[in-house]
């Protein structure tokens, strides 16, 4: 403290928790709690005990932390006093009330900031708990999103339609993400808590938060159950005891729920479209915009040679297992984001699949990955981007099994990557995405038809499959 100054004497606080919570475009989460985005400010009204608050001759210490192991070089703590102004580029804080008994104390993070739940000390003894979120309204913030309209509907919509069928009619089925409902984002922050990488490492993990690249990977892996306490457990066929079938869930809430009431033992069973929507749902509780995507005829590349193998016998019906496949639809899921560990030009929309298809750096995940790397064929970039490259470009080769025992190449093959779809901004309809994916195909497409299983809905259900031919 300056010569002259005294520490400010507080009986008491209020959070101002529905003023704020409005202000920071979280109230939907309810305002029973302090929650509020990074890079803005939020308000704290004072309420002195003896004295009153004199500009120039009144003093307050605060410090923030969050994590079990907080600390100034992971910034996962900060202590500050009191400034003439906000400075949004750290942690601040000003009074911007007149003299008197009561102070309105606005206080700031930086727009970097790891998210999740902070404490926050006034002075000698007062402490407050309140939970940081990104902010894609906030300019500094990584996943800021210059379009109100868009952020409506991919941060506040809690409805929306996941396309799931086949190519030629792809079947709109409405999902309710409820990232706002009662409990769903202590679940969030819980899956967070939950990740292999938190409980090697808590510290490190805490820090890590502040940069959504690492969360969005860390989400990937833990919507699945695969390698750690995850949410879903899959199951590709059409035995669901123990379970119910992928097909009967509405929405993300009363998974999430049972997740976390439960232990966080693996609720049964997904599918991708229930993979991808749950981690949508996390991924807009956050704070960072999301959107979920369908891919028909979305290729399975096991060995990264960008070719699927399929065997069949005379009459077309496929005679040899392999785990290459052919998915008449796959869903995934796009987070957005600038890309500072990449080189200029890839930020915005990024891959992020939940489903556990292929290990990445040791464990079920995928992405995040620009969808212009992938469109300009961008394999060398983080992460995985061949993997996904594969899904909506892969050649897929088809051989012919003789009862003689002889195998012939047939020329056509299945066209991959077709009608990439997503809900539009503020409207039901479709929007389709491919031309985000890839260039227009440089030669004219005959499709003929087969008939083949979907890996991801039930055996009983099947659709069919274009192939094409070059001419």
């Amino acid at each position: 403290k300056a010569m002259g100054e005294f520490a400010l004497d507080i009986a008491r606080w209020d959070l101002e928790c529905e003023f704020n919570n409005t202000d920071h475009r979280t109230e939907l989460n309810g305002v029973e709690r302090l929650i509020v985005r990074r890079g803005q400010s939020f308000t704290i009204n004072l309420h002195l005990r003896s004295g009153v608050y004199q500009p120039g001759g009144s003093a307050l210490d605060l410090t923030v932390e969050t994590g079990p192991q907080p600390s100034d070089q992971y910034g996962t703590q900060a202590s500050f006093g009191l400034t003439d102004q906000i400075d949004t580029s750290r942690w601040s804080a000003a009074i911007t009330s007149p003299p008197g008994n009561m102070v309105s104390l606005s206080i700031c993070s930086p727009p970097d900031a790891p998210i999740g739940r902070w404490r926050l000390t006034l002075g000698q003894g007062g402490r407050v708990d309140f939970v940081l979120l990104y902010n894609p309204w906030c300019t500094g913030d990584v996943v800021y999103m210059d379009s109100e309209e868009k952020l409506r509907e991919y941060i506040l919509a809690q409805d929306g339609i996941i396309y799931r069928g086949g190519w030629k009619y792809p079947i709109p089925t409405p999902w309710n993400y409820g990232q706002f409902e009662d409990g769903i984002l202590n679940a969030c922050l819980r899956i967070l808590d939950m990740n292999p990488k938190c409980l090697r490492n808590p510290g490190k993990d805490a820090s890590g938060r502040r940069n959504p690249i690492y969360v969005s990977r860390v989400l990937s892996a833990m919507v699945n159950c695969n390698d750690d306490k995850g949410v879903l457990q899959g199951r590709w066929t059409d035995d669901y005891d123990g379970g119910v079938s992928p097909l009967s869930w509405k929405g993300s809430v009363e998974i999430l729920r049972n997740w976390d009431t439960n232990a966080c033992q693996p609720v049964r069973f997904g599918q991708c479209w229930v993979f991808a929507a749950v981690a949508c749902s996390v991924s807009r509780a956050l704070g960072i915009p999301c959107r979920l995507v369908t891919n028909y005829n979305s290729a399975h590349d096991t060995n990264s040679n960008l070719v699927i193998e399929r065997y069949v016998d005379e009459n077309g019906q496929l005679v040899q297992k392999s785990r290459d496949m052919i998915w008449n639809y796959h869903c995934w899921v796009e987070n957005w984001m600038t890309r500072p560990d990449l080189k200029p030009g890839f930020d915005g929309w990024q891959v992020m699949d939940p489903t556990p298809q292929e290990k990445s750096e040791g464990v079920y995940c995928c992405g995040p990955i620009p969808l212009k790397a992938i469109k300009e064929g961008e394999l060398t970039d983080k992460y995985d981007a061949p993997f996904v490259f594969a899904e909506v470009n892969a050649d897929v080769h088809t051989f012919m099994k003789r009862k003689d025992g002889s195998t012939k190449k047939i020329i056509s093959s299945v066209h991959v990557g077709l009608k990439i779809s997503t809900k539009s901004v503020g409207s039901d309809r479709r929007e389709d995405i491919t031309h985000l994916y890839k260039y227009p195909e440089g030669r004219e497409i005959h499709y003929d038809t087969t008939v083949t299983c979907h890996q991801d809905t039930p055996m009983s259900h099947y659709t069919t499959i274009c192939h094409q031919e070059s001419r």
